[in-house]
């Protein structure tokens, strides 16, 4: 990858849906256009229902766009290859209620086809890094909301990403859950993260992004 390769390039990206008996057409996503140059935190602003879940699905490959193409560090998003370097995390992160963050790590990191000395070394590492280290053998059933998107920023990162999509990371967090994702995305920069974050918050927009 040269130093002009955007991490992220996404033009005229369109995507609808036929709901209902009568299969009426919704029109998701319309038609947008952005380029997330790496190194940056760019916000994909929009208010509730305007779209911004469905083209980050479509970025992931969780969604087939209608129209339009998507590149990933350069590669086309159509290859299964070019989602290697992305972490996500769901707007409503969903876990196995039953396990720990120690187990949910270890699962996710053979998913990402890491060696058992980095699941062990990686999963210590970053669940201190989220700060969870004090709940680490506890069930998930037992945690906050703040601490379940604690969690799912850890095992976005498990397989060091070098791009960040996070849905709506700070939804339904408290003041202090808000502050400490978003000190946590700036560190993530600061070390060379690329993040591209949706929210409908226009002070955290401008608190945290570049563009």
């Amino acid at each position: 990858m040269t130093e002009t390769t955007p991490a992220l390039e996404i033009s005229g990206l369109k995507k609808h849906f036929n709901i209902g008996f009568f299969r009426k057409r919704v029109d998701a996503v319309k038609e947008i256009s952005f380029t997330v140059q790496e190194g940056e935190i760019f916000g994909l602003l929009g208010p509730n229902g305007a779209g911004k879940t469905t083209a980050i699905k479509t970025i992931i490959g969780l969604i087939r766009p209608g129209s339009g193409s998507i590149k990933i560090l350069g590669q086309d998003a159509s290859f299964t290859k070019s989602r290697r370097d992305i972490g996500y995390l769901p707007e409503n992160p969903y876990f196995h209620e039953y396990l720990t963050p120690l187990e949910l790590m270890s699962f996710h990191g053979s998913l990402a086809g890491l060696t058992t000395k980095q699941i062990k070394e990686r999963s210590a590492a970053l669940i201190e890094k989220v700060g969870l280290s004090e709940a680490a053998k506890r069930p998930l059933r037992k945690f906050s909301k703040g601490m379940l998107q604690r969690m799912g920023v850890a095992l976005a990162l498990v397989g060091d990403p070098k791009v960040l999509i996070l849905d709506e990371p700070m939804s339904g967090l408290d003041p202090v859950g808000r502050r400490l994702m978003a000190d946590l995305m700036l560190e993530l920069n600061q070390k060379g993260k690329t993040i591209l974050f949706s929210s409908h918050i226009l002070s955290d927009v401008e608190r945290l992004c570049r563009r």
